[in-house]
Protein backbone atom coordinates (compact mmCIF):
# COMPACT_ATOMS: atom_id res chain seq x y z
CA UNK A 1 0.00 0.00 0.00
CA UNK A 2 2.83 2.37 0.94
CA UNK A 3 4.68 1.50 -2.26
CA UNK A 4 1.56 2.26 -4.30
CA UNK A 5 1.14 5.63 -2.59
CA UNK A 6 4.78 6.50 -3.12
CA UNK A 7 4.56 5.60 -6.80
CA UNK A 8 1.51 7.87 -7.21
CA UNK A 9 3.33 10.72 -5.50
CA UNK A 10 6.36 10.17 -7.72
CA UNK A 11 4.20 10.29 -10.84
CA UNK A 12 2.48 13.45 -9.64
CA UNK A 13 5.84 15.05 -8.89
CA UNK A 14 7.14 14.17 -12.33
CA UNK A 15 4.04 15.65 -13.98
CA UNK A 16 4.45 18.90 -11.98
CA UNK A 17 8.11 19.04 -12.94
CA UNK A 18 7.13 18.56 -16.56
CA UNK A 19 4.61 21.42 -16.37
CA UNK A 20 7.13 23.63 -14.56
CA UNK A 21 9.92 22.92 -17.06
CA UNK A 22 10.63 25.98 -19.25
CA UNK A 23 9.65 25.52 -22.86
CA UNK A 24 10.78 28.92 -24.19
CA UNK A 25 11.95 32.32 -22.97
CA UNK A 26 10.69 35.91 -23.39
CA UNK A 27 12.89 38.84 -22.31
CA UNK A 28 14.75 36.66 -19.83
CA UNK A 29 11.57 35.18 -18.36
CA UNK A 30 11.34 31.44 -18.72
CA UNK A 31 7.88 30.25 -19.64
CA UNK A 32 6.45 26.87 -18.83
CA UNK A 33 3.13 25.17 -19.41
CA UNK A 34 2.24 25.98 -15.80
CA UNK A 35 2.92 29.73 -16.20
CA UNK A 36 0.89 29.83 -19.41
CA UNK A 37 -2.03 28.12 -17.68
CA UNK A 38 -1.77 30.58 -14.77
CA UNK A 39 -1.81 33.53 -17.19
CA UNK A 40 -4.84 32.10 -18.96
CA UNK A 41 -6.74 31.69 -15.68
CA UNK A 42 -5.83 35.26 -14.67
CA UNK A 43 -7.51 36.55 -17.82
CA UNK A 44 -10.57 34.32 -17.31
CA UNK A 45 -10.79 35.34 -13.64
CA UNK A 46 -10.53 39.03 -14.55
CA UNK A 47 -13.59 38.71 -16.81
CA UNK A 48 -15.52 36.98 -14.03
CA UNK A 49 -14.44 39.44 -11.35
CA UNK A 50 -15.22 42.38 -13.66
CA UNK A 51 -18.76 41.07 -14.18
CA UNK A 52 -19.34 40.60 -10.44
CA UNK A 53 -17.94 44.02 -9.51
CA UNK A 54 -19.90 45.73 -12.29
CA UNK A 55 -23.19 44.16 -11.25
CA UNK A 56 -22.48 44.99 -7.59
CA UNK A 57 -21.85 48.66 -8.42
CA UNK A 58 -24.99 48.75 -10.56
CA UNK A 59 -27.12 47.38 -7.70
CA UNK A 60 -25.57 49.81 -5.20
CA UNK A 61 -26.25 52.79 -7.47
CA UNK A 62 -29.78 51.54 -8.18
CA UNK A 63 -30.54 51.59 -4.45
CA UNK A 64 -29.51 55.25 -4.43
CA UNK A 65 -31.92 56.04 -7.34
CA UNK A 66 -29.12 56.85 -9.78
CA UNK A 67 -30.20 57.20 -13.42
CA UNK A 68 -30.03 53.91 -15.34
CA UNK A 69 -27.84 55.42 -18.05
CA UNK A 70 -25.28 56.57 -15.47
CA UNK A 71 -25.34 53.14 -13.81
CA UNK A 72 -24.72 51.35 -17.11
CA UNK A 73 -21.86 53.69 -18.03
CA UNK A 74 -20.11 53.23 -14.66
CA UNK A 75 -20.66 49.47 -14.78
CA UNK A 76 -19.15 49.11 -18.25
CA UNK A 77 -16.20 51.39 -17.47
CA UNK A 78 -15.46 49.41 -14.29
CA UNK A 79 -15.50 46.16 -16.26
CA UNK A 80 -13.08 47.55 -18.84
CA UNK A 81 -10.66 48.70 -16.11
CA UNK A 82 -10.70 45.36 -14.24
CA UNK A 83 -10.29 43.34 -17.45
CA UNK A 84 -7.42 45.59 -18.60
CA UNK A 85 -5.64 45.17 -15.24
CA UNK A 86 -6.11 41.38 -15.43
CA UNK A 87 -4.67 41.24 -18.94
CA UNK A 88 -1.67 43.35 -17.88
CA UNK A 89 -1.03 41.00 -14.92
CA UNK A 90 -1.28 38.04 -17.25
CA UNK A 91 1.22 39.55 -19.66
CA UNK A 92 3.57 40.44 -16.80
CA UNK A 93 3.43 36.83 -15.61
CA UNK A 94 4.52 35.76 -19.09
CA UNK A 95 7.40 38.23 -19.13
CA UNK A 96 5.85 40.72 -21.56
CA UNK A 97 6.98 44.15 -20.31
CA UNK A 98 5.57 47.59 -21.04
CA UNK A 99 8.42 48.18 -23.49
CA UNK A 100 7.39 45.08 -25.38
CA UNK A 101 3.80 46.33 -25.43
CA UNK A 102 5.03 49.64 -26.86
CA UNK A 103 6.75 47.77 -29.67
CA UNK A 104 3.62 45.74 -30.30
CA UNK A 105 1.61 48.97 -30.21
CA UNK A 106 3.81 50.46 -32.93
CA UNK A 107 3.13 47.42 -35.09
CA UNK A 108 -0.60 47.68 -34.39
CA UNK A 109 -0.56 51.33 -35.42
CA UNK A 110 0.69 50.26 -38.82
CA UNK A 111 -2.13 47.71 -38.96
CA UNK A 112 -4.63 50.39 -37.98
CA UNK A 113 -3.39 52.54 -40.82
CA UNK A 114 -4.07 49.74 -43.30
CA UNK A 115 -7.38 48.29 -42.22
CA UNK A 116 -8.42 48.75 -38.61
CA UNK A 117 -9.56 52.38 -38.75
CA UNK A 118 -13.24 51.53 -38.34
CA UNK A 119 -12.67 49.20 -35.39
CA UNK A 120 -10.50 51.77 -33.59
CA UNK A 121 -12.87 54.61 -34.42
CA UNK A 122 -15.88 52.70 -33.13
CA UNK A 123 -14.02 51.66 -29.97
CA UNK A 124 -13.02 55.25 -29.15
CA UNK A 125 -16.54 56.44 -29.99
CA UNK A 126 -17.96 53.85 -27.57
CA UNK A 127 -15.74 55.18 -24.76
CA UNK A 128 -16.86 58.76 -25.56
CA UNK A 129 -20.52 57.69 -25.50
CA UNK A 130 -20.07 56.10 -22.06
CA UNK A 131 -18.40 59.22 -20.63
CA UNK A 132 -20.17 62.08 -22.41
CA UNK A 133 -23.53 60.26 -22.57
CA UNK A 134 -25.20 62.18 -25.43
CA UNK A 135 -27.04 58.89 -25.98
CA UNK A 136 -27.79 56.49 -23.13
CA UNK A 137 -29.63 53.23 -22.60
CA UNK A 138 -33.39 53.80 -22.66
CA UNK A 139 -33.31 56.83 -24.98
CA UNK A 140 -35.60 56.85 -28.00
CA UNK A 141 -33.55 58.09 -30.94
CA UNK A 142 -33.60 58.36 -34.70
CA UNK A 143 -30.45 57.72 -36.74
CA UNK A 144 -30.93 58.17 -40.46
CA UNK A 145 -34.12 56.31 -41.36
CA UNK A 146 -33.99 54.10 -38.25
CA UNK A 147 -35.85 54.92 -35.05
CA UNK A 148 -36.11 53.02 -31.79
CA UNK A 149 -35.01 52.60 -28.16
CA UNK A 150 -31.36 52.18 -27.17
CA UNK A 151 -31.07 48.84 -25.35
CA UNK A 152 -27.28 48.51 -25.06
CA UNK A 153 -24.11 50.52 -25.74
CA UNK A 154 -21.19 48.20 -26.40
CA UNK A 155 -17.53 48.82 -27.12
CA UNK A 156 -17.94 48.75 -30.90
CA UNK A 157 -21.64 49.24 -31.57
CA UNK A 158 -24.97 50.32 -30.10
CA UNK A 159 -28.12 48.18 -30.20
CA UNK A 160 -31.41 49.88 -31.06
CA UNK A 161 -34.77 48.12 -30.74
CA UNK A 162 -37.40 49.42 -33.18
CA UNK A 163 -41.13 49.63 -32.59
CA UNK A 164 -41.45 46.53 -34.80
CA UNK A 165 -39.24 44.61 -32.30
CA UNK A 166 -36.30 44.54 -34.69
CA UNK A 167 -32.77 45.09 -33.41
CA UNK A 168 -30.50 47.43 -35.36
CA UNK A 169 -26.75 47.34 -34.79
CA UNK A 170 -25.38 50.88 -35.27
CA UNK A 171 -21.60 51.54 -35.26
CA UNK A 172 -20.72 53.90 -32.40
CA UNK A 173 -18.90 56.28 -34.73
CA UNK A 174 -22.14 56.89 -36.61
CA UNK A 175 -23.79 58.21 -33.43
CA UNK A 176 -21.06 60.84 -33.08
CA UNK A 177 -20.42 61.71 -36.73
CA UNK A 178 -24.02 61.96 -37.97
CA UNK A 179 -27.11 63.85 -36.86
CA UNK A 180 -28.99 61.95 -34.17
CA UNK A 181 -32.53 62.94 -33.15
CA UNK A 182 -33.28 62.07 -29.52
CA UNK A 183 -36.99 62.13 -28.74
CA UNK A 184 -36.47 61.53 -25.01
CA UNK A 185 -33.28 63.50 -24.26
CA UNK A 186 -35.08 66.37 -22.49
CA UNK A 187 -37.83 64.31 -20.89
CA UNK A 188 -40.61 61.81 -21.44
CA UNK A 189 -42.99 64.15 -23.30
CA UNK A 190 -42.99 65.33 -26.90
CA UNK A 191 -45.06 67.67 -29.06
CA UNK A 192 -46.60 66.16 -32.16
CA UNK A 193 -48.17 67.70 -35.27
CA UNK A 194 -51.06 66.39 -37.32
CA UNK A 195 -51.66 68.27 -40.56
CA UNK A 196 -55.15 68.23 -42.07
CA UNK A 197 -56.45 69.76 -45.29
CA UNK A 198 -60.13 70.75 -45.72
CA UNK A 199 -62.03 71.97 -48.75
CA UNK A 200 -62.11 75.67 -49.65
CA UNK A 201 -65.25 77.30 -48.30
CA UNK A 202 -65.22 75.35 -45.02
CA UNK A 203 -65.91 77.18 -41.76
CA UNK A 204 -62.41 77.82 -40.40
CA UNK A 205 -63.48 78.30 -36.76
CA UNK A 206 -65.58 75.15 -36.88
CA UNK A 207 -62.69 73.13 -38.30
CA UNK A 208 -60.36 74.33 -35.53
CA UNK A 209 -62.93 73.46 -32.88
CA UNK A 210 -63.41 69.95 -34.28
CA UNK A 211 -59.67 69.33 -34.44
CA UNK A 212 -59.26 70.29 -30.78
CA UNK A 213 -62.30 68.18 -29.89
CA UNK A 214 -60.62 65.12 -31.48
CA UNK A 215 -58.04 65.20 -28.67
CA UNK A 216 -60.63 64.74 -25.94
CA UNK A 217 -60.65 61.33 -24.28
CA UNK A 218 -57.05 60.43 -25.11
CA UNK A 219 -55.20 59.75 -21.86
CA UNK A 220 -51.80 60.06 -23.55
CA UNK A 221 -52.56 63.67 -24.62
CA UNK A 222 -51.47 66.12 -21.93
CA UNK A 223 -53.68 68.98 -20.79
CA UNK A 224 -50.62 71.04 -19.90
CA UNK A 225 -49.00 72.41 -21.98
CA UNK A 226 -52.31 73.02 -23.79
CA UNK A 227 -52.96 71.84 -27.33
CA UNK A 228 -53.32 74.28 -30.18
CA UNK A 229 -54.53 74.48 -33.75
CA UNK A 230 -53.09 76.79 -36.42
CA UNK A 231 -54.51 77.70 -39.82
CA UNK A 232 -51.21 77.10 -41.54
CA UNK A 233 -51.61 77.77 -45.25
CA UNK A 234 -53.74 78.07 -48.36
CA UNK A 235 -52.83 74.88 -50.18
CA UNK A 236 -53.23 73.99 -53.84
CA UNK A 237 -56.42 72.01 -53.18
CA UNK A 238 -57.24 72.66 -49.52
CA UNK A 239 -56.98 74.86 -46.46
CA UNK A 240 -54.16 73.42 -44.37
CA UNK A 241 -54.46 73.19 -40.56
CA UNK A 242 -51.81 72.06 -38.09
CA UNK A 243 -53.04 70.35 -34.89
CA UNK A 244 -50.36 70.54 -32.19
CA UNK A 245 -50.46 68.66 -28.90
CA UNK A 246 -48.17 67.24 -26.20
CA UNK A 247 -48.01 63.51 -25.64
CA UNK A 248 -46.67 61.53 -22.67
CA UNK A 249 -46.19 58.20 -24.44
CA UNK A 250 -43.30 58.64 -26.87
CA UNK A 251 -42.96 54.93 -27.61
CA UNK A 252 -46.63 54.58 -28.67
CA UNK A 253 -46.68 57.85 -30.62
CA UNK A 254 -47.66 56.27 -33.95
CA UNK A 255 -50.68 54.54 -32.38
CA UNK A 256 -51.79 57.71 -30.56
CA UNK A 257 -51.61 59.80 -33.75
CA UNK A 258 -53.48 57.09 -35.65
CA UNK A 259 -56.31 57.08 -33.09
CA UNK A 260 -56.58 60.87 -33.27
CA UNK A 261 -56.73 60.81 -37.08
CA UNK A 262 -59.60 58.30 -36.85
CA UNK A 263 -61.50 60.66 -34.55
CA UNK A 264 -60.83 63.60 -36.89
CA UNK A 265 -62.22 61.64 -39.83
CA UNK A 266 -65.33 60.68 -37.83
CA UNK A 267 -66.00 64.24 -36.59
CA UNK A 268 -65.53 65.73 -40.07
CA UNK A 269 -67.90 63.16 -41.55
CA UNK A 270 -70.55 63.94 -38.91
CA UNK A 271 -70.25 67.69 -39.51
CA UNK A 272 -70.01 67.41 -43.32
CA UNK A 273 -66.48 68.82 -43.45
CA UNK A 274 -64.83 67.66 -46.65
CA UNK A 275 -61.22 66.48 -46.80
CA UNK A 276 -60.45 67.01 -50.50
CA UNK A 277 -58.08 65.03 -52.65
CA UNK A 278 -55.65 66.79 -55.01
CA UNK A 279 -57.36 67.89 -58.22
CA UNK A 280 -55.80 68.88 -61.51
CA UNK A 281 -57.40 70.34 -64.64
CA UNK A 282 -56.18 68.68 -67.81
CA UNK A 283 -56.37 70.67 -71.04
CA UNK A 284 -55.85 68.78 -74.28
CA UNK A 285 -54.88 70.75 -77.32
CA UNK A 286 -55.41 69.30 -80.76
CA UNK A 287 -53.94 70.60 -84.00
CA UNK A 288 -54.17 69.49 -87.60
CA UNK A 289 -51.19 67.54 -88.88
CA UNK A 290 -48.89 69.24 -91.33
CA UNK A 291 -49.40 67.92 -94.82
CA UNK A 292 -46.57 68.33 -97.25
CA UNK A 293 -47.36 68.08 -100.91
CA UNK A 294 -44.60 67.09 -103.22
CA UNK A 295 -45.01 68.24 -106.78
Amino acid sequence: MDNSFESIMQEAKSVLELFARPIFQINGTKLSVFSIIVSFFIVVASFRVASLIGKGINRALKNKDVDSGVRDSIEKFTKYVVITVGILFSMDNMGISIKSLAAVGAILMVGIGFGLQNITQNFISGIILLFERPVKVGDIIQVGNSSGRVIDIRVRSTLIQTRDDLTIIVPNSKLLAEEVISESYSGHTIRKHIKVGVAYGSDVDKVKALLLKSLEGHKEVLESPPAGCVFEDFGDSSLVFDLRFWCSNIWEMERVCGDIRCDISRLFREENIEIPFPQRDLHIRSSAPNIFTHG
